[in-house]
């Protein structure tokens, strides 16, 4: 268990706590219970569980750690759950299969990211850090039976990622109805009166409720927050997208990444990641509100300095249509034959592949000496120097 500290929380009364901590939310299961728990003048015991499946975090999976903060900020008290246990396992939300089994090395190590991270958001001394191997890792197996024998086998077929794998003939396992019953019974053991997740999660807080009611608590309140939107603006925020932005990724691709987004989107991002003022922020220019927001994203996590270097660098490049400071090089292999454009952007890591770097040439995103490619079977002169331009940010020294 993470030390921790709870203090003495500065509250606002319960209709102002109502409007700030609505800021951004999905759904909020019941905004009359949050009213009545806030009305007692006692720090709730707010919860939200993080499985560690993944090493790289992006910004989408810091919208919840986010509205963490706000309630730290009133004075409640944050427990970050790590899922060391339910992590073995599997959420089966959103899955059309089963998802693989993870390793306890592989948890374990992606725990540790996700608490580093956690903290370039939350106070460290105010937060509570546990594991809930803690508890579900001594039930015995009649303890994990008379869990079970609190909920029903139609109410877990109601979840749409069973329903659909069920009508379309694909395996659902029984170890898939455990997780939810697992993750309910973390909120008995912590006495959570609210619970926060992703929208896609709501199913599973909702068995939480139920579970607490069978246990003889109160039920804790659902406060789900919707999924980010990517830099494409269209699907949500993921890896396998490409759309998405790493929070441990260079700063400079950070600040581009938001510099990139749209204005609609930007002030959703507002919304979703900081505390500011929205009606304030919307009286800037939009590209001084977008220089901001970058400014912010990176300063938290990495530093002021960093960001503010990245704001002048980004000015000194897309303001005055200079180059960047610092360009990185590649010399070109010596041989008799011409070099392939698409093979030295795939051997940069400017493409993926072959195909994305032919499309980029298709889309006119690639430039050489500062005139837009037009071939993507263009070949270049190993005895000849060129600068290579992928987009608006990246920038290649060929020599």
């Amino acid at each position: 268990m993470g030390s921790f500290s709870v203090y003495k929380p500065h509250f606002m009364d319960s209709q102002s706590q109502m409007e700030a901590l609505s800021r951004g939310v999905a759904e909020l299961l019941t905004p009359a219970e949050l009213e009545t728990k806030l009305k007692r003048g006692k720090p709730l015991k707010v919860k939200a569980g993080f499985d560690p499946t993944i090493a790289d975090l992006h910004l989408g999976h810091t919208v919840i750690m986010q509205k963490l903060k706000q309630f730290q900020d009133l004075g409640h008290q944050v427990i970050f759950l790590i899922g060391d246990y339910t992590a073995r396992i599997g959420d089966p939300s959103g899955q059309i299969k089963t998802r693989p089994v993870l390793t306890a090395k592989e948890v374990e190590q992606n725990s540790k990211t996700y608490l580093s991270q956690a903290f370039k958001i939350l106070d460290k001394k105010k937060t509570e850090v546990r594991r809930n191997s803690e508890w579900l890792g001594k039930m015995d197996p009649m303890e994990i039976i008379q869990l079970a024998g609190h909920y029903n086998v139609a109410r877990m077929m109601e979840r749409d990622d069973f329903r659909k794998r069920s009508q379309e003939g694909g395996q659902i396992t029984i170890q898939e109805f455990v997780y939810p019953l697992l993750q309910g019974y973390d909120s008995v053991a912590l006495k959570a009166d609210v619970e926060l997740g992703g929208n896609d999660q709501k199913f599973n807080l909702a068995v939480a409720r139920d579970i607490q009611r069978a246990y003889g608590q109160e039920p804790e309140v659902i406060l789900t927050m919707p999924l980010l939107v990517g830099t494409d603006g269209q699907k949500k925020m993921s890896k396998s997208y490409g759309n998405y932005i790493g929070i441990t990724e260079p700063a400079k691709e950070i600040f581009g990444k938001i510099m990139s987004l749209s204005d609609e989107l930007m002030w959703r991002y507002y919304e979703l990641l900081t505390e500011e003022d929205l009606a304030a922020v919307k009286k800037w220019h939009p590209k001084e509100a977008k220089i901001g927001l970058a400014k912010k994203i990176v300063a938290r996590f990495y530093n002021e300095k960093t960001a503010e270097e990245e704001a002048k660098e980004f000015e000194k490049v897309f303001g005055q249509k200079a180059k960047p400071t610092e360009i990185e090089e590649m010399v070109l292999p010596k041989q008799e034959s011409a070099v392939w454009l698409v093979d030295v952007m795939v051997t940069s890591k400017l493409a993926a592949s072959k195909g994305e770097a032919r499309r980029l040439i298709a889309q006119g995103g690639v430039r050489l000496n500062d005139k837009k490619v037009d071939n993507p079977d263009e070949k270049l002169d190993s005895s000849q120097e060129y600068l290579l331009q992928v987009g608006k940010r990246r920038f290649l020294q060929l020599k």
